[in-house]
């Protein structure tokens, strides 16, 4: 009887023992739940310039993809190209509390409040595309813009020869892009071309297609135009076709439009910047940096001409 007992026993505690092993909360369980989702759990906010843009529409597309690749939330606010609608749309952001900030900014110099007052609140800065003119930045992700102009340059020159007048359609005053692609131009232009005029277009295609019928008006005999990106090149060419003239115009960014007219010959050269890269690079960074890697300060994001 003594035997049956002890035998009894000795079932119920092999009985317990399994349980316990297989018990909610268990090492199996924890670590089937944290398994490969550490970035998971990051809220990443995007301030971007503007969405009525398609380079812009193309590198945000970029960024999201990355980002549900990394299993990262990234919440998108449009800044509509208005500098004090982005600075609101920041502290929005501060506000709920996400990991990282990533800005596009629609003005360098203006931005810088913005990235003071997300840096006062510990949270990390990234920057894309555009460069800020203060505060502390983890990186900034961005084509090398002084060498896309430069690289527009030698182009147009190859196009007009040495000595051709020919006009500069400047971005918006005050973003780095324009800043840096106008310096890159002048590099090479200076003492081979004749820039006759420099006038700002504002990245926008009406405004390029109205300041270029201007240009024409006041220098009838420019033979080459330099645009700052491809939307202010598309609406000048606009307003070549217009005038009758033969006038060769070089854009930067090849958006699908302009890569249409380079294939169709009315655009004669962009350069291209990879926006679905640098979006994917920004977050990419992004999570590396939340993960407590080290990460690069400027990130330059290759360039390549298509004429």
């Amino acid at each position: 009887m003594k035997k049956l007992q002890l035998g009894f026993m000795l079932l119920v505690m092999m009985i317990l023992a399994a349980c316990s092993m297989d018990a909610p909360g268990s090492s199996t369980e924890e670590e089937s739940g944290d398994g490969g989702e550490a970035n998971g759990d990051y809220t990443i906010g995007f301030s971007i310039s503007t969405l009525n843009n398609p380079f812009f529409v193309t590198l945000n597309e970029g960024a999201e993809a990355k980002a549900k690749e990394l299993g990262a939330t990234l919440t998108v606010v449009d800044a509509q190209d208005n500098a004090s609608k982005q600075a609101s749309d920041v502290e929005d952001l501060i506000q709920q509390g996400v990991d990282l900030i990533m800005i596009n900014p629609v003005d360098s110099e203006a931005v810088a409040a913005a990235v003071e007052s997300a840096n006062a609140a510990n949270i990390p800065v990234i920057t894309v595309d555009r460069s800020a003119a203060g505060g502390e930045v983890v990186s900034h992700i961005a084509s090398d813009n002084v060498a896309g102009g430069e690289m527009a340059a030698e182009h147009l020159i190859s196009i007009v020869g040495d000595g051709a007048k020919v006009a500069e359609l400047e971005g918006v005053p005050g973003s780095s892009a324009a800043r840096e692609r106008g310096e890159g131009f002048n590099n090479v232009a200076d003492g081979t071309l004749d820039v006759v005029a420099k006038q700002t277009a504002n990245f926008n295609r009406a405004e390029g297609l109205s300041v270029m019928e201007n240009l024409l008006q006041a220098n009838p005999d420019i033979t080459g135009v330099f645009a700052h990106n491809d939307e202010m090149a598309l609406g000048a060419i606009e307003a070549i076709e217009a005038s009758g003239k033969d006038i060769a115009v070089v854009g930067f960014d090849a958006t699908n439009d302009a890569v249409k007219a380079v294939e169709e010959g009315r655009l004669d050269g962009t350069v291209a910047q990879k926006p679905a890269m640098i979006g994917e690079m920004a977050v990419e960074t992004a999570v590396q940096s939340l993960d407590g890697e080290e990460v690069e300060a400027s990130i330059p994001v290759e360039l390549e001409l298509i004429k």
